[in-house]
């Protein structure tokens, strides 16, 4: 049975960046620590520092991986190439879009990050139980559920499913 409660708006904006960022989601989401820093200084080139940042900060922040690293608001990229000290993040992020190791990054990230699939072990189950317990206390509309959903999945280091499989789940 299709189920469909989502917007329009909602479905364009989920696993994307918003149009405005504040300066308090910069430094929570987009800050890399000596241990960042120190694990992508071992890549060679600068697109590829670059991208790999981006790819870490964006799971951190949205809870998926770039399609497209051009899409990226320009805030966030001078916020990372300025703690890189990469002096033309605009050519870099090209250049990082035309490789291949972007795949190799995501995989990278994966394992050292600790972030899991949707259809991981167990992940459906806790999210689930987790929905079951506000929906037991609560009045909150399904659109409502698959906001806080998105939020648990980022927390927990899921990354994002499909829009449609997360709406199908919550419905």
């Amino acid at each position: 049975m299709p189920v469909s409660f989502l917007s329009t708006t909602q479905r364009e904006r989920y696993g994307r960046y918003p149009d405005t960022l504040s300066s308090e989601e910069l430094a929570r989401y987009f800050h890399l620590d000596d241990d960042d820093r120190e694990w992508i200084a071992t890549k060679r080139r600068d697109s590829s520092r670059l991208g790999y940042a981006l790819q870490l900060t964006t799971a951190r922040f949205l809870g998926t991986f770039l399609e497209d690293p051009t899409a990226v608001p320009s805030p966030v990229l001078h916020t990372l190439s300025s703690q890189l000290g990469i002096a033309d993040p605009s050519d870099c992020v090209i250049d990082y879009r035309t490789t291949r190791q972007r795949w190799q990054h995501t995989s990278e990230i994966r394992t050292r990050y600790g972030y899991r699939e949707f259809t991981g072990t167990g992940v459906q189950f806790r999210l689930g139980r987790w929905l079951c317990a506000l929906c037991w206390t609560g009045t909150d509309r399904p659109s409502a559920l698959f906001d806080y959903a998105n939020g648990w999945l980022v927390g927990h280091k899921v990354l994002l499913p499909g829009v449609t499989l997360l709406e199908r789940f919550i419905a």
